[in-house]
């Protein structure tokens, strides 16, 4: 196995959520101030950097909107709208919309060569429960989430965990926003930067990876191999 270590984020990177995170984001706005707004808004936003943070983010446009909301209670209503009832460890509410973006065999490739990290600003649970759905027996470790960090992205904290955790690996950081290059470069890790096709705003997205020095920029997870074998 190769002395490397590919460090994922998780949405938009393993996991397609505009019609979950994304879509919640919108509703939980809609409901405080009343006016509807677009997914595009939201990757303005994520564009701006400091956004990791989704709750954070909700608040940050109702105010802007001019609607002061408690952070909690914007908490509150994105998770009642976001876990619904969860059975089992199984939520009805928009995450269950989530879609998972590799194919059935990369990551088992990809684990077989290097070993697979996650550094996510989920919390750790939200996190696991999608892994559970998804991907259960990739060997995913360590699973960094927000809650293991004091300072989240674009701070290179979490990378740094990883990092002393496994010492004798080189990390790669797999990411699509600003944040998660931000936290590349600050860490001194080589970037991949994820950028769909149809991702709002994708020329400033571009931009802003070429600034931080993204080594490579693939459409989707699945053009990972192709990189990493074409160094």
């Amino acid at each position: 196995m190769s002395r490397e270590m590919i460090v994922f984020d998780m949405d938009g990177v393993l996991v397609e959520v505009g019609e979950s995170y994304r879509e919640t984001i919108c509703r939980t706005v809609q409901h405080f101030t009343g006016r509807a707004i677009g997914r595009d808004l939201v990757q303005e936003y994520k564009n701006q950097g400091g956004w990791n943070n989704d709750w954070a983010l909700s608040q940050k446009i109702a105010s802007d909107m001019g609607v002061e909301v408690e952070y909690q209670t914007v908490v509150g209503y994105f998770n009642s709208i976001f876990f619904g009832n969860v059975v089992d460890g199984i939520p009805d509410g928009l995450m269950a919309r989530e879609r998972w973006i590799p194919d059935p065999s990369l990551l088992e490739g990809l684990s077989r060569r290097y070993s697979l990290s996650i550094f996510t600003g989920r919390l750790r649970e939200e996190a696991m429960m999608t892994l559970r759905r998804f991907a259960p027996g990739i060997p995913f470790s360590p699973l960094i989430g927000a809650d293991d960090v004091a300072r989240p992205k674009p701070d290179p904290e979490g990378l740094q965990l990883v990092r002393t955790r496994h010492p004798d690996r080189e990390l790669w950081y797999v990411g699509d926003t600003v944040d998660d290059s931000r936290s590349a470069l600050a860490a001194g890790v080589p970037f991949v930067g994820v950028a769909a096709p149809g991702v709002a705003y994708r020329d400033r997205l571009l931009e802003l990876f070429e600034e931080t020095r993204a080594v490579a920029v693939v459409e989707d997870i699945n053009q990972l191999p192709g990189v990493l074998n074409n160094r």
